[in-house]
């Protein structure tokens, strides 16, 4: 059975753009590296046939994985969620007890997380502490880093 990816409507285009990306452009350009490698002759010694077709492998997968998202995928409706508590799409604005820092995260599906623009996945281990809290309480989350402890100081959508 496969997983739910809830997602924004901006994360669904995106991930859309890059199925369409991947399918037109990126498999041409691997079918010609293959057509290329093959015209240099024995194909059981060919490293750069080998390669191209290694590549080809991963990118189908890619592709398979990004489709099978693209399925279960579940566009949020921003103006449906509750902001007293934290969920999936919550802006949390968090208080790190360690490194007594100011810390803000967006929750996201897997699909959507990037650490770069403080979109974290609800489910990694901070996501996880932090679903279901209110503003004022402690969520504890046991990280490779070891245990960390996040004071919720405000969730918005």
């Amino acid at each position: 059975m496969s997983s739910i990816f809830y997602m924004t409507k901006d994360g669904l285009e995106k991930l859309q753009e890059e199925v369409r990306y991947l399918k037109s452009i990126k498999r041409q350009e691997v079918a010609r590296a293959i057509a290329e490698a093959r015209e240099k002759g024995d194909l059981s010694e060919n490293a750069e046939y080998h390669a191209a077709k290694e590549e080809q492998g991963h990118l189908e997968a890619k592709i398979a994985e990004m489709e099978g998202k693209l399925i279960n995928a579940r566009v949020m409706d921003e103006s449906k969620l509750d902001a007293s508590k934290v969920g999936i799409l919550s802006t949390v604005e968090v208080l790190n007890k360690k490194m007594n820092k100011k810390m803000s995260f967006t929750l996201v599906s897997e699909a959507e997380a990037n650490l770069k623009e403080s979109k974290l996945s609800i489910s990694s281990p901070i996501g996880k502490a932090l679903l279901g809290k209110a503003v004022g309480d402690i969520a504890t989350a046991n990280t490779p880093g070891g245990e960390m402890e996040f004071e919720i100081l405000n969730i918005s959508i």
